[in-house]
C-alpha cells in the first residue's frame, strides 16, 4: 500500500491552490550541459571528476547512479545522435533532432514507471499471455525500454513461475536504462534509433517481443513497419506483446455489471475497475479542465503525426497479420480518477443508513472519503491513475501551451485551477477514466 501512497502532489500556494512538485519543468534551470548526467541531474564541481557522464557504450543506472558496461552501440552512421542525444528545451531535457514529444529526464521517467506499475498492477502481473512450461522463454526484448523497469518487474514475475533461465534485452535511442544485471537479471541494452530499420537482431532471436507505449514515439504510418520488424525477430510460436494507453479521456456511463460466472473477471473486481467491450458505455469527458487538454493533446500530437487513441488501433492492426501472427488476445480497462458519484449513490440505495450517513458528511468539512466505497487499495490505484493524467499533461506542457496559445501566465493559472479541481474538489467524478490495455499474439 505504501508503493501506491508515495507518489503524490503536496503543497499549496497562499491562496490554498496545489502546485506542482519542483521538476525541472517548474524550476527551468539552465543546466551546464557538460556538467549534467543523461536524465539530466546536475553533476557538482566536486563530483564531476568522478562521476562519468554517460557515453554511448554506457548507461546510468537511475536508482543507484552507476555506469553499465552492458549496452552496445549501432551503427556508424547513427554516431552523432547516439553519442549527443539530448538537448535543453524549456527547462527540461529532450531528446535532439527528434519528433519525439515528451521530456526525456528523471521526471518524466518517474512518471513512466508509475504508469508501468499502474498497467502491471491492474492486469495483476507484467504479461498479458501466459507463459508455457512445455515452452519456456528464454530471450525477452522491451522495445523503446526508457529505464527498463518493464523488464525487471518481469524478471521477477518469471522467475516466480520458475523460469530462471531467461535473459533481457532493451533497446531504446538514449542510454537510460540501469544496470539491471545488479539486481541479478541477465540483461543487455543495446542503443538504436528505431527510425532505422531493420533492427540490430537475427531473424527468430527472441521468445518475446514487448512494445510498450510506442504511441508517442512511432507515427502512424511507420507503426506497421515497427510491427513487421518485431515479427520479423520474433521466433516461430513466440509471443508478441503490445502495451498501450489512450491519452484521450472519455467518461465511462453507469452499466450493470456481469452476473457472477457470466465472464465476471475476478481482478477487474478486485481493483473495481471495467473491463472495456465494443458495447462499453462511453461518452466523451465530462470534467471541463480534461476536455481543454483533450482537445489540445488531439491537436498537439496531430500535428506530429501521431495518434491520441493508439488502444482503438492494435487490435485492427494485429488482425491484419493473419499469415503471421495466431491467437490474438486482449484486455482492455479503464481505471476511474477517483470514486464515482454514481458509486456512491448506489452503494447508499443498498444501504439506507449510509446514506443517511454519507448526507450529513457532506456539511463536515475534511469529511471527503470518509464514507467511501472502495477499499483503501482501490482508492490508490484510482488516485495512481488520476496522477498519471495530470504528469502526462505536465509534461506535454510546452506543446498544449502551444496550441492553446496561452501564454506562461495563463497556462499557470489554468493549471492551478486544474490541480484544485481535480485533487481538492474531486472534479473527476463523472465517470472520468484512464483506458490502458494489453494485446498478445503467437507467431505462426
Amino acid at each position: 500500500m505504501a508503493e501506491w501512497l508515495m507518489y503524490r502532489y503536496t503543497g499549496s500556494n497562499a491562496n490554498g491552490t496545489p502546485i506542482r512538485p519542483k521538476t525541472a519543468s517548474t524550476e527551468a534551470k539552465q543546466w551546464d550541459l557538460t556538467t549534467t548526467d543523461a536524465l539530466g541531474r546536475t553533476i557538482s564541481g566536486a563530483s564531476s571528476t568522478s562521476s562519468p557522464v554517460p557515453t554511448p557504450g554506457n548507461s546510468m543506472d537511475i536508482t543507484r547512479g552507476s555506469i553499465s558496461s552492458s549496452s552496445t552501440q549501432s551503427t556508424k552512421e547513427d554516431s552523432t545522435i547516439l553519442s549527443n542525444p539530448f538537448v535543453l528545451r524549456h527547462g527540461r531535457r529532450y531528446l535532439r533532432d527528434l519528433p519525439y514529444p515528451l521530456p526525456c529526464d528523471l521526471p518524466e521517467l518517474q512518471r513512466q514507471n508509475l504508469h508501468t506499475l499502474l498497467a502491471t498492477s491492474l492486469l495483476g502481473r507484467p504479461l498479458g499471455s501466459t507463459p508455457s512450461p512445455r515452452n519456456p522463454p528464454t530471450r525477452v526484448l522491451e522495445i523503446a525500454c526508457g529505464s527498463g523497469y518493464w523488464s525487471s518487474l518481469c524478471h521477477e514475475y518469471l522467475s516466480g513461475l520458475g523460469f530462471e533461465d531467461v535473459s533481457f534485452t532493451g533497446l531504446d535511442i538514449a542510454p537510460l536504462a540501469g544496470d539491471l544485471r545488479k539486481q541479478g537479471i541477465d540483461w543487455r541494452f543495446v542503443q538504436h534509433d528505431l527510425r532505422k530499420v531493420p533492427l540490430p537482431f537475427d531473424d527468430g532471436e527472441f521468445d518475446i517481443v514487448v512494445m510498450k507505449d510506442l504511441s508517442m514515439v512511432v507515427p502512424v504510418k511507420a507503426s506497421e513497419r515497427i510491427l513487421d520488424e518485431a515479427t520479423r525477430i520474433l521466433k516461430s510460436g513466440g509471443t508478441l506483446e503490445i502495451w498501450e494507453t489512450d491519452h484521450i479521456i472519455r467518461s465511462i456511463l453507469p452499466h450493470p455489471p456481469p452476473l457472477p460466472g457470466q465472464n465476471a473477471d475476478e481482478r477487474a473486481v478486485s481493483t473495481k475497475t471495467f473491463l472495456i467491450s465494443p458495447i462499453t458505455p462511453f461518452t466523451e469527458v465530462h470534467n471541463k479542465y480534461l476536455q481543454d487538454s483533450n482537445t489540445w493533446i488531439q491537436e498537439a500530437v496531430g500535428r506530429r503525426k501521431l495518434t491520441p487513441t493508439p488502444c482503438s488501433r492494435v487490435t485492427e492492426m494485429l488482425l491484419h497479420e493473419p499469415d503471421t501472427l495466431r491467437d490474438m488476445g486482449y484486455r482492455r480497462v479503464a481505471i476511474p480518477l477517483g470514486e464515482l458519484r454514481w458509486e456512491r449513490e448506489a452503494a447508499a440505495e443498498r444501504n439506507p443508513s449510509k446514506r443517511r450517513s454519507s448526507e450529513t458528511a457532506k456539511g463536515k468539512k475534511g469529511s471527503a472519503g470518509h464514507d467511501s466505497t472502495l477499499t483503501e487499495e482501490q482508492a490508490a490505484l484510482r488516485y495512481t491513475a488520476l496522477l498519471v493524467v495530470i504528469q502526462m499533461i505536465e509534461s506535454l506542457e510546452p506543446l498544449l501551451k502551444e496550441v492553446s496559445g496561452k501564454n506562461q501566465e495563463e497556462w499557470q493559472r489554468w493549471w492551478g485551477w486544474m490541480m484544485t479541481n481535480l485533487l481538492e474538489q474531486k472534479g473527476a467524478s463523472n465517470g472520468e477514466c484512464l483506458e490502458v490495455g494489453v494485446w498478445w499474439a503467437h507467431k505462426v
